[in-house]
């Protein structure tokens, strides 16, 4: 133990030191060509799909209804009452949350195993395998194989959540592991976009088409896994966990160019002693007893959970009707909705830039701060909406408010957080453990919002308020900031869970 902390001690020195340093060189880190197709190619192709097959079982839900109905009678002579057909259709929606919990779970073992890129590759063979599913599904009339290729996206889009923003960030120079942290979450955001534009009924949203509307995005893997071959590992992965030194220094010649020896240098310099004064609490038992994770454990499960509990989805849901109060057809309101999902992508854009520029504690706060204000506005607005006519412009006003806000911080940050509080060793763990938070309260939000709304009407949303105030309030209290700095440099400052002095 007293090795351990005179070796963290000299590496707090030595990061003291080169602050500035750092901090001077923070536009002048190279991207490379290499670690831009990855970032790129990995978000299209991995993150991207998991927003899509959120996003594309909404349009054609009615025609995917009748088609379950149609082959339960024809296949099995089973006439399914409209109660049944209803619990059928919310386990092939639910299903998918169930798989992205379990791929979350899976992940933390997966990518010490096999490594940051072998996840990567996992996921895309499970994306491949839902797709094939997908389209044979109605040639073969079964449901059965609709049900398992939606489980299987799951799992590779759990797996894709837990390890993809780890995979980025620890290829990524120090400067620039917050702008590649939030691609995760763009590509998320615009998949979700891009499913909602190829299932509308104009496209794919069709009693004939809807199955090639949910494996359109195999394009999308077959494009971007073709160059997979090329990427590189994870050089902290290589170096800490597995040890291997010369592969480490070979991709990291790769991944920065061979003019930059001297950051090279300066990296594995980081890297070795990291290695030598990293926790080893790797296990999953060991890191949840460990009390001195237990600040990260909760602020990663907090911001993953939070980014549900926050209303996202619920707003989306609620937005169609809303657009309609205001006096939009069912066939406009659709198309409005359609406008705020590209809203929500066009914000995600500005991520990138807010990550690279501003910290990450004032953001988080700002953003849950504007959220909570603008959700609480909304409730009541939606409550008496009836009794003033410009009452459905401001709850139209609130909505698109709270997207933008929720962009610039409550929507990239949770994604990338762990990979700037977790040391190595620790890391998969807190980040699966994050990535499980997520898909749970998806779950609980997807289940209960509808009952919890027919209960309470539009006060519904007043939870979802009280979510982002806490979670300005643990970010203003627990979390330190990251931006600019190495996890063991932040870890020592939530050692000391609750107890913690992290300004």
């Amino acid at each position: 133990m007293e090795d351990r902390n005179e070796s963290q001690s000299l590496y707090n020195s030595n990061k003291a030191d080169n602050r500035s340093s750092t901090n001077a060189q923070t536009n002048k880190e190279p991207w490379g060509k290499l670690l831009t197709l990855v970032g790129y190619a990995t978000t299209i192709g991995s993150a991207v799909p998991v927003g899509y097959c959120i996003g594309c079982i909404n349009s054609p839900a009615s025609y995917m209804r009748a088609w379950c109905n149609e082959t339960l009678i024809e296949r099995y002579d089973y006439h399914i009452t409209s109660g049944g057909l209803s619990i059928l259709w919310s386990a092939i929606v639910s299903i998918f949350l169930v798989g992205g919990a379990i791929g979350s779970l899976g992940g933390a073992g997966a990518a010490d195993k096999f490594g940051r890129k072998g996840c990567f590759m996992i996921s895309g063979l499970l994306f491949a395998l839902g797709a094939i599913l997908f389209m044979l599904c109605r040639v073969a009339s079964s449901v059965e194989m609709l049900l398992v290729g939606r489980f299987l996206v799951g799992l590779a889009s759990g797996l894709t959540t837990a390890s993809l923003p780890m995979y980025l960030t620890e290829c990524a120079p120090l400067a620039l592991r917050g702008t590649l942290g939030v691609f995760c979450s763009v590509g998320v955001t615009g998949g979700v976009v891009v499913g909602q534009v190829f299932n509308l009924r104009d496209i794919f949203g069709t009693p004939d088409l809807w199955h090639y509307g949910l494996s359109f995005y195999i394009v999308l893997v077959i494009a971007c896994y073709l160059p997979s071959y090329y990427f590189p590992e994870s050089p902290k992965w290589l170096y800490v966990v597995k040890q291997d030194r010369d592969a480490a220094k070979i991709e990291l010649r790769r991944l920065r160019g061979a003019n930059h020896m001297t950051q090279i240098q300066k990296e594995l310099e980081d890297m070795e002693v990291e290695a030598s004064a990293t926790m080893q609490t790797s296990s999953f038992l060991a890191v949840l007893r460990d009390p001195s994770l237990s600040l990260p454990l909760i602020i990663v499960c907090a911001f993953q959970g939070g980014q549900q509990l926050s209303g996202i989805n619920a707003i989306f849901y609620y937005s169609v009707s809303i657009f309609q109060k205001a006096g939009l057809s069912e066939t406009n309101a659709e198309w409005a909705n359609l406008g705020a999902g590209c809203l929500n992508l066009m914000t995600s854009f500005l991520s990138p830039y807010l990550m690279a520029n501003v910290n990450r504690r004032p953001l988080m706060q700002f953003s849950c701060f504007a959220c909570a204000v603008f959700l609480l506005a909304f409730a009541f607005i939606r409550h008496f909406i009836e009794f003033f006519s410009w009452f459905a412009i401001a709850g139209i006003v609130c909505i698109f408010c709270y997207i933008f806000f929720y962009q610039i911080g409550v929507g990239p940050i949770p994604f990338f957080i762990g990979s700037e509080i977790f040391e190595v060793a620790p890391r998969p763990i807190g980040m699966a453990m994050g990535s499980l938070s997520s898909w749970s309260c998806n779950f609980i939000v997807g289940m209960t919002f509808l009952s919890l709304q027919n209960l309470w009407g539009a006060f519904v949303f007043i939870p979802f308020s009280i979510a982002c105030m806490l979670l300005c309030l643990l970010t203003r209290f627990y979390l330190p900031e990251t931006r600019g700095r190495d996890p063991s440099e932040v870890a020592p400052l939530m050692s000391k869970g609750f107890r913690s002095k992290v300004r």
